[in-house]
């Protein structure tokens, strides 16, 4: 599985990446200017201290010794003064007169320097050559530029210091810019999540011009999905409301012919066959109405709990005593709130009967209302029919599942019917094994 990424790292990753592109390239333009600048003032320092040593020598031309001693004179004063100011450079002096070399500073140095823009190892030197036509005395001055030490660790660090240490400043501001301007997509997204899932309607226009295409694509899809929704809730009903004409009819002819005396086994199977018809196609259409009632908006009235279970245990009533069994409600207070009434007895209406379903005849079904300390209610329903083993407690709640082996007739609905019901309510269905391991124990937390 593809690990999640992180939008919010993404961008600050590019931000970081266009910060240090931007400092390349002016790492880049310094060096090159650097460079260019150094050269640049030391060959003006060359012309001018050529210049300057051919002035002190024009006095004394006409002495060939004389000549040298002053030139050797003045670049010891200047290497000395080099030397204090912890100058590495070398400078070359090498000083002619009528084409006789009477001075060189650096002799062991070859008489052709590298000068820049020549393919050489090493430092280029840059050079300038003063002229007297009077005294016949020409001084070269030679200085080496070290052109490789901004590539190297202490210049590269040294152009990159100011960068490095201001970047740390720059991200803060960036993490702080990015975390603001993805807040409106996080409460765009808040926005959803905090929808009910039954709530299709588009979502409100986007102030923000990146957010708005995804807010038309998403009400688009939820457009798409309310009309496929409403095709299949009205397939469901038309289906429902139209098999229950016919199927009406087929009962009365059930009767008609068990009473003019035909076969009576074959007409209580039509007759129980279309009951089982009729109880399907009920079940559905309580299905429907539970879906369509869950997406209502429309404020639910204040209605006591207690009178709306009472009423369908009094409904139940008659089945119960078919079978003898025997139904006790006890009821600790009214629990009056917001209510579906149609909702609450669908979810009374299929779970009482299905403990009178699987109880056995003679039995006892016991229905408990009671407040609960932290607020709320509990309705419980226990009876003393088989029970539904503990790992198939949650499967039992999808549309009709039958658990394996069953003898009762039924269309595996009545508890996704009440459980969607229940969730009209935000209350929560939870089955437990009834008192003594015998049983099945219903309990419909209410909040």
């Amino acid at each position: 599985m593809r690990p999640e990424q992180s939008l919010f790292k993404r961008l600050l990753l590019g931000f970081s990446g266009v910060i240090l592109f931007v400092a390349l390239c002016g790492f880049i333009y310094v060096a090159w200017e650097a460079r260019e600048t150094q050269r640049s003032r030391t060959a003006s320092e060359n012309s001018a201290h050529a210049r300057e040593l051919l002035m002190h020598l024009a006095d004394v031309a006409d002495k060939p010794g004389r000549v040298r001693e002053a030139a050797a004179a003045l670049e010891a004063v200047r290497a000395e003064m080099f030397r204090q100011l912890d100058y590495h450079s070398q400078v070359r002096v090498r000083v002619w007169q009528r084409g006789e070399l009477l001075y060189n500073s650096l002799p062991e140095l070859p008489d052709a320097l590298p000068l820049p823009g020549t393919q050489h190892e090493g430092n280029a030197w840059v050079q300038a050559v003063e002229r007297d036509a009077a005294s016949g005395i020409a001084v070269e001055r030679s200085h080496e530029v070290d052109d490789r030490w901004m590539l190297s660790y202490s210049g590269v660090s040294f152009l990159l210091r100011s960068t490095i240490f201001s970047l740390p400043l720059l991200l803060l501001p960036a993490w702080f810019i990015i975390g603001m301007g993805l807040k409106p997509l996080r409460a765009f997204a808040a926005v959803i999540e905090n929808r009910s899932a039954q709530d299709l309607t588009p979502l409100p226009v986007s102030p923000y011009r990146e957010l708005s295409p995804l807010v038309v694509a998403i009400n688009h899809l939820m457009a798409r999905l309310r009309r496929r929704i409403e095709h299949e809730h009205e397939f469901l009903s038309d289906a429902a409301h139209e098999l229950k004409t016919p199927l009406a009819a087929i009962q009365i002819n059930a009767h008609l012919l068990q009473n003019r005396g035909a076969d009576a086994e074959a007409g209580a199977r039509l007759r129980d066959g279309v009951a089982r018809a009729n109880h399907l196609v009920q079940q559905l259409l309580s299905l429907e109405r539970a879906r369509s009632d869950a997406g209502d908006d429309v404020a639910l009235p204040l209605l006591s709990l207690e009178t709306l279970v009472r009423d369908r245990l009094a409904a139940a009533a008659p089945l119960a005593l078919q079978r003898g069994i025997d139904i006790d409600f006890h009821a600790d207070a009214p629990c009056e709130r917001p209510l579906h009434q149609e909702s609450i007895w669908a979810l009374v209406d299929n779970l009482i009967g299905n403990a009178i379903k699987y109880s056995p005849e003679n039995g006892r079904i016991a229905v408990r209302l009671a407040a609960r300390a932290q607020g709320g209610c509990t309705l419980t329903i226990s009876d003393q029919g088989p029970g539904i083993a503990e790992g198939l407690r949650q499967r039992v709640f999808e549309r009709f599942y039958r658990i394996p082996g069953q003898d009762e007739s039924g269309s595996g609905l009545g508890l996704a019917i009440a459980e969607r019901a229940a969730a009209r309510h935000g209350a929560a269905i939870r089955l437990d094994a009834g008192p003594d391991g015998r049983g099945l124990l219903v309990s419909v937390e209410f909040a």
